[in-house]
């Protein structure tokens, strides 16, 4: 039972909303009264800033969270625990006398709590669940981070100054190696408590050997971060949803390595109290007319250079030669990249003078060259030193590790990359961070394990040395290597993700170790946290002809599309699948590129070009006379029909393919058949014969185990009693709430979202006009970071929903 209604909790909200620190204990403690995996109120407006202060949006956020009380007891307890705060919610309002609270007898609370009033006798709260966390992803800053005070003052003085009218912009600007990157990280990092929605980090890649990243793949890593479950395929409402979602957030933004100010515009989010901070080498001008402020970021003066040349090798060794420090900080042109370049090879060779370095780098670049080294060339300079110092087996591995599309490295990828132990790819990995040559990232989220990037300099420094010192066929091995590790990795965690699927061919030339999961959660986690170099290596494989090496990615992807729906990567990386499947000449791929293919068309809503894939699926399988393809075809087509509202057909379609999948004894395939036929049937008024298909299919698909499709029958069998020629609405009520508790532990939140919708209809079905319009709040609030399309249809649904008032 709730123990408010939604008016008093409205008007308990609305007295914390005008007290900030009380509104902040409210908003904690409303997120720490559901599971970690509850995401309705991830976006809880300001929960540790400002509270709303419109009338509307309070009480949309109370029907949310008394329509969550219902399922969540901990919750319950909160509100209870709430309403005893003010025993009338006039009180709440900002007038209200101070309560003295005391909590006495015996009493064991844990967790996040609000103090509540006098409360006596036997309480007892259990343990709050820990909020999703918020996310911080900027890099971290090195130890011997080295002057630029001004340069720090005049970012402050450029946020001071700002006019809250938009999100402040600001480019900052310089040559490459000059510490742009590591600048923005440091000052971002002491700003942190002035944006407590989070700090968000992306690398754009303006100099990236592919080319840039697309603004889609950056906002689809942002949406994730904020929690948004299904990211839209296009990347206009991409950077749509972000705008919504971002507005009433305080967030900080770093875009790093931006190429234009067009990549930049995208990703601006629509917060007026976001920062948004984009580096790059160029001077992103185009960036004013969105109101950009500008700070371009000069090289270290001498004795900064100086300095920090000291603080990487000791300041002794640099105290006795002051002269060689000098002038080795002039051959690298006051940048800091060449700097910690050379004083890592300096660090590497304690006997070495600072002379005798500045003399070899001399040499490299000649006299005349010395005299006016600067940008790249300084940091080649130092470069060539440090690589012509390596031991063999290091240096191989710098220049074969640098090899597109290798862009984040850990042991086991470096492992694969150089054939070598994964225990001697740490250690390499080790040596090369030690001498300069690769940065430290965060540790893997998934694994721990270490992680490593090159600047793009010394990237690019290294594939010349592969290219000078390597044959074309080494070359190749170690990309294909490592493209068929990361096929391995991809495969384990989709064996763990869709067990009952079918398997499919894998073509190792190289056979490797993948990484081992602890369980399928792991495995998702970590598709997620890699798909950007995942399909960076798709991309790899179909540019060098490895046809069926690129297939064959996509297909171990299959479950990070299915679950998480990047759309627009969904449907990219199976237009490069299909087409490599059939130059590959191997029909099992693509049929099952045309199939999971069409899904991720008429899961985006391209009904026709679905149509066209699964037509061609269904041709190519009855010509093979591969059955079970023919019947996969067939379902896929059923299914763009019943979303294109063509029912008859869909129904035709089911029913064929279930014939089909009962004669061949693919049952998790007749069970999946029978679901949609159920559906159907209820769609056209037939809620006996829904209720018959959907019964059996519901215990079918739990004797698989099926948990998720399982779930989905148990909802539309919830729809199927509440018809009016059932009229069974406890059942049905029932049924979908068991249904919805199902969804939470498969951890599908839009099938939630649909549930509570469906809840709304039930309510509806039985002339309840108010709880309907409670439970399509709720399911809008739900929708609203998911799926913008059924936002919107949820806020037709809304409009059309009769008032109590227009009842007779």
């Amino acid at each position: 039972m709730v123990p408010m209604t939604v008016e008093e909790l409205a008007a308990v909200l609305a007295g914390a909303a005008r007290r900030p620190a009380e509104w902040r204990a409210v908003a904690a403690g409303l997120r720490a009264a559901l599971p970690a995996t509850e995401n309705a109120l991830a976006d809880l407006p300001a929960a540790t800033g400002t509270a709303p202060d419109d009338p509307a949006r309070i009480h949309r956020l109370a029907i949310r969270i008394t329509d969550l009380a219902r399922e969540y007891p901990a919750l319950a307890e909160y509100l209870a625990a709430l309403r005893d705060r003010v025993a009338d919610p006039a009180e709440a309002a900002p007038d209200a006398s101070h309560r003295a609270n005391v909590i006495q007898g015996s009493s064991a609370i844990t967790g996040l709590v609000v103090q509540a009033g006098a409360i006596h006798g036997d309480v007892h709260l259990r343990p709050a669940a820990a909020p999703r966390p918020v996310p911080r992803q900027l890099l971290g800053t090195p130890p011997h981070f080295t002057d630029r005070t001004a340069d720090l003052q005049a970012l402050d003085a450029l946020r001071a100054g700002h006019l809250p009218a938009g999100p402040l912009l600001i480019a900052v600007t310089g040559p490459a190696g000059v510490g742009k990157t590591t600048l923005v990280s440091r000052w971002l990092w002491g700003l942190g408590e002035h944006y407590p929605d989070g700090q968000l980090y992306a690398d754009l890649g303006g100099h990236a050997p592919g080319g840039p990243v697309r603004p889609g793949e950056i906002l689809g890593q942002f949406l994730r971060a904020l929690g948004v479950a299904q990211v839209p395929a296009e990347t206009a409402e991409q950077a749509a949803l972000w705008r919504t979602l971002t507005a009433g957030l305080r967030i900080a933004v770093m875009l790093d390595n931006a190429v234009s100010a067009a990549q930049v515009r995208t990703l601006l989010p629509a917060a007026t109290g976001s920062l948004v901070v984009a580096a790059g080498r160029s001077r992103l001008t185009g960036l004013g007319v969105d109101g950009a402020v500008f700070h371009q970021l000069g090289t270290l003066d001498p004795g900064a250079a100086v300095e920090l040349l000291g603080r990487r090798v000791g300041g002794d060794r640099v105290d006795r030669e002051p002269a060689a420090a000098r002038a080795l900080v002039a051959l690298c042109a006051g940048l800091p990249l060449a700097v910690c370049v050379a004083a890592a090879r300096m660090a590497a060779r304690p006997r070495q003078t600072v002379a005798a370095l500045a003399d070899a780098m001399t040499q490299e670049t000649g006299p005349l060259e010395a005299l006016h080294l600067g940008g790249e060339r300084a940091v080649r300079s130092a470069l060539d030193e440090s690589y012509r110092c390596l031991p063999p087996a290091t240096a191989r591995a710098y220049h074969l590790l640098a090899l597109p599309p290798l862009t984040v490295l850990t042991g086991p990828l470096a492992a694969a990359a150089c054939a070598v132990p994964p225990s001697r790819a740490e250690l390499l990995l080790d040596e090369l961070a030690e001498a300069h040559l690769l940065e430290e990232l965060s540790p893997d989220p998934v694994t721990d394990a270490d992680r490593f990037r090159f600047h793009d300099l010394v990237r690019l420094h290294a594939a010349q040395c592969a290219e000078r010192e390597e044959t074309v066929a080494v070359r190749e091995r170690a990309v294909r290597r490592a493209l068929e590790w990361y096929l391995a990795t991809a495969t384990a965690a989709r064996a763990l993700l869709s067990p009952t699927h079918r398997a499919l061919r894998r073509d190792y030339e190289y056979p490797g170790r993948p990484l081992a999961f602890e369980d399928a959660d792991a495995a998702l986690r970590w598709l997620d946290t890699w798909h950007r170099q995942l399909m960076d290596a798709v991309r790899t494989a179909a540019d060098r002809s490895w046809h069926a090496l690129a297939w064959q990615l996509v297909d171990s992807l299959q479950p990070f599309f299915l679950r998480l729906r990047p759309y627009d990567l969904w449907i990219e990386a199976h237009r490069t699948g299909l087409d490599a499947a059939r130059r590959a000449g191997q029909p099992e791929g693509v049929s099952r590129m045309l199939t999971t293919g069409g899904s991720g068309l008429y899961n985006a809503g391209q009904l026709d070009e679905a149509i066209v894939w699964f037509t061609e699926a269904l041709e190519d399988a009855r010509g093979a006379g591969d059955r079970r393809a023919e019947a996969q075809a067939l379902h896929g087509l059923g299914q763009t029909h019943r979303l294109a509202g063509r029912l008859q057909r869909a129904e035709s379609l089911f029913a064929e393919a279930l014939e089909l999948r009962e004669a061949i004894g693919h049952d998790r395939g007749a069970a999946l058949s029978r679901l949609c036929l159920g559906d159907v049937a209820l769609a056209t008024g037939r809620p006996q014969q829904a209720r018959s298909l959907l019964t059996r299919a519901r215990a079918d698909l739990l004797d698989v185990p099926d948990p998720y499709d399982a779930a989905r029958a148990l909802a539309h069998l919830g729809r199927a009693h509440a018809h009016e020629a059932i009229g069974d609405h406890p059942t049905a009520e029932r049924l979908l709430r068991q249904a919805l508790e199902e969804f939470g532990a498969t951890g599908s939140l839009h099938w939630q979202a649909r549930v509570v919708e469906m809840l709304g209809q039930t309510a509806e079905d039985r002339g309840d006009a108010a709880a309907a319009r409670d439970r399509y709040d709720a399911s809008l609030a739900r929708y609203l970071p998911l799926s913008p399309s059924d936002a919107r249809r949820l806020e037709e649904r809304i409009r059309n929903l009769a008032s109590p008032d227009d009842n007779p």
